[in-house]
């Protein structure tokens, strides 16, 4: 209870554009309710969908901002970010963005929370399902009303970036080296495809034999592109700081999970992180917060979609 006083009272502080956490105390006043109500009970039923909708918010709000975006199909004039290579095959939880939406939107007796906020309650109460930290979400953000599977691809972080390119990615998204390594731990949770760290564990040499070897065994030269492999060989579902332990020991899955031990001060906090859970818990809300922060569409801005998956027009 004092840890999560601590951060409320610092997070008070900080003004973040006109999102507030009290935004729908009065158009709706079930609505986190809802949303925790309906995360709960996915995480329940599967606990790898925490980590899929906790990714759905990183990923919507590193591609013109925290707007929902990622949801919408294809439409004949415009191409869905989920076809985006960071996305396709691998991007999932939208079945219960649905099943969110059309209970909140049942408890408001109209549309009155958008997408994109939805995305940003349901990964706050992914992670506290998974153990995590709580904190307050700030609310208020529209919906966009297109999408760009080109700039998906041009924003999201990839899995072979360097050290310096990520600092550079999200620096362009207003994101420091502090929000990098915090956010990175998001990795706790969650699994990876063969295809994404299949170059790492064949070529790279900052990496733990026999861990590589296991790896080997689960994703093969060829084949086996869909072949899972947990980012935290530990505890792949509860939100920990056993992520960085393995950063420590060359066992990142991801190249650009090891990068992040690659430099004087992302290393430092690699390692700060890995034996102390409170520091990690503290920047981790303080850095999702700032994130959930992105650009977002206020005011007259956007819209409220009735479906998450297409425009209201």
């Amino acid at each position: 209870m004092f840890f999560q006083t601590l951060v409320f009272a610092a997070l008070a502080t900080t003004t973040f554009s006109t999102l507030t956490p009290n935004y729908y105390d009065y158009t709706c006043p079930n609505a986190l309710s809802t949303i925790r109500s309906v995360v709960k009970d996915a995480v329940q039923k599967e606990n790898r969908i925490g980590a899929s909708l906790l990714r759905l918010h990183f990923h919507d709000c590193f591609v013109n901002g925290c707007d929902g975006s990622l949801l919408l199909d294809s439409t004949p004039s415009m191409d869905s970010e989920k076809n985006a290579n960071p996305n396709i095959n691998s991007a999932r939880g939208f079945e219960v963005v649905d099943a969110i939406k059309q209970a909140v939107d049942e408890a408001c007796g109209k549309p009155v929370v958008s997408c994109a906020d939805i995305l940003a309650v349901a990964a706050r109460d992914s992670v506290v399902e998974l153990g995590g930290p709580s904190w307050n979400v700030r609310l208020g953000r529209k919906d966009s009303k297109t999408a760009s599977r080109a700039d998906a691809d041009a924003n999201i972080p990839g899995p072979s970036f360097s050290l310096s390119q990520l600092i550079k990615n999200f620096d362009n998204h207003g994101l420091n080296e502090k929000d990098l390594v915090a956010l990175s731990g998001a990795h706790t949770i969650g699994f990876s495809r063969c295809l994404l760290f299949r170059d790492r564990i064949y070529n790279d040499n900052n990496i733990n034999a026999n861990f590589a070897q296991q790896l080997q065994n689960i994703c093969p030269r060829e084949g086996g592109d869909s072949n899972l492999a947990p980012l935290d060989s530990v505890t792949s579902a509860k939100f920990d700081v056993a992520y960085f332990a393995d950063l420590t020991k060359k066992k990142g899955v991801l190249h650009s999970d090891q990068e992040l031990l690659n430099g004087g001060y992302t290393s430092a906090l690699v390692k700060k992180y890995r034996y102390n859970t409170r520091a990690f818990y503290y920047d981790f809300t303080k850095s999702i917060i700032k994130m959930g922060n992105i650009k977002p569409l206020t005011g007259s801005q956007g819209e409220i979609r009735s479906n998450c998956r297409k425009a209201n027009y």
